[in-house]
């Protein structure tokens, strides 16, 4: 036998989709568009505009960030972690008295109580907006599209995931039909 008959024919790869991805073309047409994705019952999909819409978190639904709390919380614990490590330090640890002040003295901990709580207030915000941001995320698949590349001048898009409970090709289509789009297209990724 030949080489070439023990070779296996290759395997078509399948393509399963990923989301729908509708394209509008007035700021007005994607807050009405988000709205009505909204009330289908939608949580995994997203707006994508080319600059700030007003309105639009309204439109999609979404809550006031969580972010302020988190940088609250390491705003808190940076200052008491300056405050606890002086009064620890100076005031048990190592007291010395100069000038006949107290072993402790709090105007003497105020700048590096500040300091410390900016610097994990800082923290807090960068990593805090990474984590609900789900970021890094170095690809994803609306970037399959070429017509994405719009998103950012003038024309606006939905897309909406194929991981949403909700999803399913045809009504999912038919909604997004019904929304009039310019264009709306099935992102697929091979498996």
């Amino acid at each position: 036998m030949s080489d070439e008959e023990h070779v296996k024919p290759a395997r078509p790869r399948q393509k399963r989709p990923v989301l729908y991805l509708a394209e509008f073309e007035t700021a007005g047409q994607i807050v009405h568009a988000a709205e009505r994705v909204r009330d289908a019952g939608y949580r995994r999909w997203d707006a994508h505009t080319p600059f700030p819409v007003h309105g639009m978190d309204k439109a999609m639904g979404l809550s006031d960030s969580k972010l302020g709390w988190i940088v609250l919380a390491c705003g808190l614990t940076g200052c008491s972690l300056a405050f606890g490590l002086i009064w620890y330090t100076n005031g048990i640890d190592y007291p010395i008295v100069i000038g006949g002040k107290p072993p402790f003295s709090f105007p003497s901990a105020v700048p590096v109580m500040f300091e410390l709580t900016i610097l994990l207030s800082a923290f807090g915000a960068v990593l805090g907006m990474f984590g609900l941001n789900q970021l890094p995320r170095h690809h994803h698949p609306v970037f399959y599209s070429p017509r994405f590349e719009r998103g950012t001048d003038d024309r606006f898009f939905i897309s909406i995931e194929a991981s949403d409970d909700k999803f399913d090709l045809e009504d999912t289509r038919a909604l997004l039909e019904s929304l009039s789009p310019s264009h709306l297209e099935l992102i697929q990724e091979e498996s």
